[in-house]
């Protein structure tokens, strides 16, 4: 990884560390927080956020984009330990399932008509989840509590749909941490997204060069890291795209942004911008739309997300 600078955690997880811990963020079903408190910890002991239990420092988390380097195992673990000597709730007949003991389903989950292929990953649909007719998972795939899959919907693994989220369209090796919507037709795939985002009807992103070259990330401070020869996006918390958006190959979108304009998007596009032409979001009119979203799903904009947001508007 080259750099010019020491990087700090706040460079190298960019955008989700501006509004969460490192611990707070969601890799296979459950975020790394929960992951620890599956185990005793003896009193003064430190816990590295950035080093899953019983994972050794080969598969140490180096920035955002491991999230997603290390979703298929991660969901692995996190299914091993939530059905372990459990039953899944009752899955209609009307599904057509491959695999079904790699196929858990939790109470009040609705889904009737969908295939689910569980021949290359087991997969995990949370409390009170649904998943819509002729929708298509094929594992390992995470819909976690709350989460709606609307109709024909096709989630390729590894990948994890947070909880509340709802997802159209066609989806690949993703990660969504929660409440966000990706509700229609359209191309998401590797890629990681915060919470309370939105993508507008027939958004989709890129993820591979037209020259198959390797995609090089920008992240906080210039900071460039290697990504491989696939990865799409990262989205920070609260940002929303337009209908028909056309994210880049390795597009990094900072918190609260508002994204629209013609052509695909620059590579890095700062927290608080509006559109694509320089311009800037007002913090009062975030504020007022952020929670509009919010309400939607019966939440509301809490006064120590001001916070937080005001803290990121003052220092960008």
């Amino acid at each position: 990884m080259a750099m010019q600078f020491t990087a700090t955690a706040t460079d190298l997880f960019y955008p989700f560390i501006l509004t969460r811990s490192i611990a707070d963020m969601r890799m296979g079903i459950t975020t790394i927080r929960e992951k620890w408190e599956r185990l005793p910890v003896t009193s003064g002991e430190a816990v590295d956020p950035c080093l899953l239990p019983g994972w050794t420092d080969t598969d140490r988390l180096q920035n955002s984009t491991d999230l997603l380097r290390f979703n298929d195992k991660a969901l692995r673990e996190d299914f091993m330990y939530l059905t372990a000597n459990r039953d899944t709730a009752v899955i209609s007949s009307t599904n057509r399932i491959t695999r079904p003991e790699a196929v858990f389903a939790e109470e009040g989950v609705v889904m009737e008509h969908c295939i689910i292929n569980a021949e290359a990953g087991p997969v995990y649909i949370g409390k009170q989840a649904q998943v819509m007719e002729g929708s298509m998972l094929r594992g390992p795939v995470a819909i976690c509590e709350g989460a709606v899959v609307k109709m024909g919907t096709r989630i390729y693994g590894a990948s994890t749909i947070g909880p509340c989220c709802t997802v159209g369209g066609e989806l690949k090796q993703v990660i969504l941490f929660g409440f966000s919507n990706k509700a229609h037709d359209g191309y998401l795939g590797d890629a990681i997204v915060g919470e309370w985002c939105n993508f507008g009807a027939g958004s989709s992103n890129s993820n591979v060069k037209n020259t198959a070259g390797p995609v090089n990330l920008q992240l906080a401070n210039g900071l460039r890291i290697a990504a491989g020869h696939k990865f799409g996006l990262l989205m920070g918390d609260y940002s929303r795209a337009a209908i028909n958006t056309a994210f880049n190959t390795g597009t990094t979108v900072g918190v609260s942004a508002n994204v629209f304009g013609a052509g695909l998007t620059p590579a890095f596009i700062p927290s608080f911008a509006w559109g694509l032409e320089g311009g800037r979001y007002r913090l009062a009119k975030a504020f007022t739309d952020i929670d509009n979203w919010k309400k939607m799903k019966g939440s509301g904009l809490s006064g120590a997300e001001k916070q937080i947001l005001t803290h990121i508007f003052e220092t960008i």
